[in-house]
Order: C-alpha cells, then structure tokens, then sequence
C-alpha cells in the first residue's frame, strides 16, 4: 500500500467528512488518520492520511472527493513513509531539541526539522539584533526583508502566536536568544494549526537555548553557580 497525504476544505458540518470517507473506499482507499487544520467560515480544512493500492488512482481519487458536494481538494501528495503522523513527528523533534549539547547543535537541528515536517522551500534562523542568517536551508529572501517581515509579524499579538499570518512564510520567536525560526513555502498555503505547531517547537528551542547558555555562562563564569 501507497499511503498520501490529501488537503481538503470540507463544508463545517456532520456527516461531510463520512461522506469524503466513503468516496475514498470508493476508490478502495483507506483513511489512516486525520489532521484538523483550521476552521471557520463553516468549513474545516482538513489533512487525511490515506493508504492506496496504486498510485495510478490518485486522478481517480481527487476526481471523487471532489465530487462531494461543498468539497475542495487542495493537494493531493505521497508521504516517504507509511507511519507518517505530524502529532508523533512534533513530539520526536521535540525529544531531539532537548536532548542537543550544544547552542550550534540545537538550532541546525531546529531548522533542518522544521524544513522537512513543514516540506519548506527555504527555512532560516534568523538574529533579530543585526538579521544575520544564522542557519539557512534553501534559498531564503534577502535577511532586511527577513528582519522587516518578522518586525511587523511581532506587532500583531494574534500572527505572533500562530492563529494567522501570510500564506507563504510562517515563523516563531525564540525570545531568550532573540532569535527567530523562519520557514517559506510555495506549494501550499501554512494553516493555523501548522503555525502553532511551530510555536510550539520554537518554545522548546527557547526553552533548551536558555538552559544551554546558562550552563555556558557558569562554566566561564563559576563564581556565579
């Protein structure tokens, strides 16, 4: 089995999400999992993780959603593994953040998480103090538009915490670094739920950044512990 990853906008309603379900056992797929993205304006927008027998039903696939009445399907696109779950992958990165040694360590391995679990075009650790590009993958914007976007992203308290924001570029503070973790990408819009999800790992990055920093400081400093 095959498994994909399909982005739909159902109407916010009983019954829409059973009725995409079964036009996917139409096609003898099999929903393995679900992902609420955001809703309002009622309707959902939603991520269901499904196993297919062969790749050459997927045009059939989209082709039966769609025919769900209210039904959109934005994105239709295979996972490399079958266990694909964006709830376990969170937590694995979040075990990994705080396990790293070093400052260095902690933010290459921030980004290079981030970029995969988001499928980023360009992903980017950024100092807030003078915009340098700390860690980069990919090819982001220049570092002053870096700077000015997430300037004006920190003066809305509701983009700052993730609940919206541009649909190319989601980002997140680390406030005991200064520090911002920066993401970009093209092929799909980032949802609520996304940015938050980014937040979240961005707090524990903050979290284990100030633990770190503080041991370096006792080290050079013993005369403080």
């Amino acid at each position: 089995m095959l498994t994909y990853v399909a982005r739909i906008w159902v109407p916010d309603r009983p019954g829409a999400l059973g009725a995409v379900a079964s036009r996917i056992g139409a096609v003898r797929g099999d929903v393995v999992g679900i992902e609420i993205l955001e809703r309002g304006g009622g309707r959902a927008i939603d991520e269901l993780l499904i196993e297919l027998p062969s790749p050459d039903l997927v045009p059939l696939l989209v082709a039966e959603m769609s025919q769900v009445d209210g039904v959109d399907v934005e994105d239709v696109r295979p996972v490399a593994t079958p266990m694909h779950d964006p709830m376990l992958d969170a937590l694995h990165t979040a075990a990994m953040l705080v396990e790293q040694p070093s400052v260095a360590e902690l933010l290459e391995l921030l980004v290079d998480q981030a970029h995969r679990e988001f499928q980023a075009d360009w992903s980017v650790v950024l100092d807030l103090g003078d915009a340098a590009p700390l860690v980069v993958v990919g090819e982001p914007p220049e570092p002053a538009w870096l700077r000015a976007f997430v300037s004006g992203g920190r003066a809305s308290s509701s983009v700052a915490t993730g609940e919206c924001g541009p649909d190319d570029v989601g980002w997140a503070h680390l406030p005991a670094a200064d520090l911002a973790v920066v993401l970009g990408r093209r092929s799909r819009a980032f949802r609520a739920r996304e940015r938050r999800r980014l937040v979240a790992l961005a707090k524990i990055a903050n979290h284990r950044w100030a633990e770190l920093a503080g041991r370096q400081s006792r080290t050079l400093h013993p005369s403080a512990s």
